[in-house]
């Protein structure tokens, strides 16, 4: 179930769809080859209804499709069902990860192995409609490189606590840093092959996919849509992995948290002198006794508070500093099944 009405898009994303943006007639062909990037982990149930449907409605879209399943480390029967499919002569591709290294990691791997000319991003659970897939297809033809959707009424949808951690992640990543992140829009998009090559060449082990999507540019386009039921299974994606996310994207996109320790600091600073030049008055012009251990105790223990909050936010940017000069690799590959037969150009 899918809707392409801007209804509810930023300004800035409907100006693409206004007189004068670009062109509404088609300029690109149907695409050599169609690459769909699916990271998969623990999906066997999943996958076996998702690629057969997909294979179906997509192959006609171009010349030739392959299906790339990315197995993040699975424990269950995920590679039998993509082994399985593969043998009864789907268009499907499988690589394999040593181990379980995440889904910003596979997608990286997916678009390092996708080979195709239009590469569709989506989720292997089933949630992401197939006919915005199809959508996004037609906007690729109509010129656009970058075809992203926003999951429609998802704020709605969301806890009061959750909406207002997103409102301060994404001031901070508004206020705070050059890309132009848009809200509520995910992994599910799709990417020209230029735009591919460019996010190859990214080299951080830190990896925030969102906002490496939004800081290669190109031609933008978003699409709205409402996400499909999940076909088996629940989500393992918990509150802590997105504060984990929120972490990895603030640290490797901004410099917001310091700038807001050092703002912090002058003000714990500007109240300190004037708390001090307080009890100075108090004795020399009042008479009044210095306060005791009461209040000495109270602000030792809120400047030591304020000393380590600043010391976590240091210590997050330093470890990505750590984590870069490492140079270990992203991920690490098992097996990876080759390229299908390419049709000829023409």
């Amino acid at each position: 179930m899918q809707t392409s009405t801007t209804s509810n898009l930023t300004p800035q994303q409907q100006a693409v769809d206004r007189p004068g943006g670009l062109l509404s007639d088609s300029v690109r062909d149907k695409p050599r080859l169609l690459s769909i990037v699916l990271p998969a982990f623990n999906e066997a149930r999943n996958l076996a209804i998702l690629l057969p449907e997909l294979s179906l409605k997509l192959s006609g879209q171009a010349q030739q499709l392959e299906l790339l399943v990315i197995d993040d480390g699975s424990s269950d029967d995920t590679v039998l069902v993509v082994q399985s499919l593969m043998a009864q002569g789907l268009p499907v591709r499988l690589l394999r990860l040593s181990r379980n290294f995440g889904k910003e990691a596979a997608l990286c791997a997916g678009l390092d192995a996708a080979d195709g000319d239009a590469v569709i991003i989506m989720d292997s659970d089933g949630q992401h409609p197939i006919s915005s897939a199809l959508q996004m297809l037609e906007d690729w033809r109509a010129g656009f490189d970058v075809v992203y959707a926003v999951q429609k009424g998802r704020s709605e949808s969301q806890s009061l606590a959750r909406r207002s951690y997103t409102k301060v992640f994404y001031w901070l990543m508004r206020h705070g840093s050059r890309v132009d992140m848009p809200p509520n829009a995910g992994d599910f998009r799709l990417l020209d092959r230029k735009v591919v090559l460019v996010l190859r060449r990214l080299p951080e082990r830190a990896r925030y996919m969102k906002g490496l999507f939004a800081w290669v540019g190109f031609k933008a386009k978003a699409l709205e849509y409402v996400p499909d039921a999940r076909l088996h299974g629940e989500s393992t994606f918990g509150y802590m992995q997105l504060l984990s996310f929120a972490v990895v994207g603030l640290t490797a996109f901004t410099k917001m948290p310091l700038r807001l320790v050092s703002v912090l600091g002058l003000m714990v600073s500007l109240v300190s002198v004037g708390f001090g030049f307080w009890i100075v008055m108090e004795k020399a012009v009042f008479g009044q006794p210095v306060s005791g251990f009461t209040t000495l105790a109270a602000s030792i223990t809120f400047l030591a508070g304020v000393q380590l909050l600043c010391l976590g936010i240091i210590a997050e940017y330093l470890g990505r500093v750590f984590d870069e000069v490492k140079q270990r690799p992203l991920y690490v590959t098992q097996d990876l099944t080759p390229p299908l037969q390419a049709p000829e150009s023409k």
